[in-house]
């Protein structure tokens, strides 16, 4: 798809640590039965200007399946062309699991909802807090009215807020 798309600089992500050896002629192919395999990649890679291979264990492919789920959400008319996709990775990982007061009456989800709909964020909020919603809502995804976040294991949780929550409890 790369070479069909005129793509000149490639980088490959695989949990093949022995196949990648192997591509970039830094090991011996033993295994006759994928002997022809890795020639064929070995003269794919001829057609690019670069191309990087690098590992990735499979317990840490949660880049990969952000992507794939990523493209197959993503409509492009320009079949010729895509935007390349830039990534920050965080060193730390921050989880919320509870929020206890909502002090200006709005769901805590409130912003991140606002800015699926209209594309418009709070009037005073600066560039750090509007990157900051930029890159929750990469977690979450709007159906109708209703705001989901999604979980790693690809389950959904529905965004509800205090009040009606607490009214669902006292029922």
């Amino acid at each position: 798809m790369a070479i069909d798309m005129n793509v000149h600089e490639l980088l490959v992500i695989n949990d093949a640590d022995l196949l990648i050896h192997e591509v970039l002629v830094e090991w011996v192919v033993k295994n006759p039965k994928i002997t022809q395999y890795v020639q064929y990649i070995r003269n794919l890679c001829k057609r690019f200007h670069k191309i990087e291979f690098r590992y990735s264990p499979t317990t840490h492919n949660e880049l990969d399946d952000a992507l794939t789920t990523i493209a197959s959400m993503i409509e492009n008319p320009d079949a010729d062309y895509i935007d390349p996709l830039y990534i920050e990775v965080k060193e730390h990982q921050v989880h919320y699991s509870h929020v206890e007061a909502e002090p200006d009456g709005l769901p805590w989800y409130f912003d991140i909802k606002k800015c699926f709909e209209t594309g418009i964020y709070p009037k005073n909020a600066t560039s750090n807090q509007k990157k900051s919603i930029r890159h929750m809502a990469l977690n979450f995804f709007l159906k109708g009215e209703m705001l989901y976040r999604k979980t790693p294991d690809l389950g959904l949780l529905r965004c509800v807020d205090a009040t009606k929550l607490q009214s669902f409890w006292n029922k």
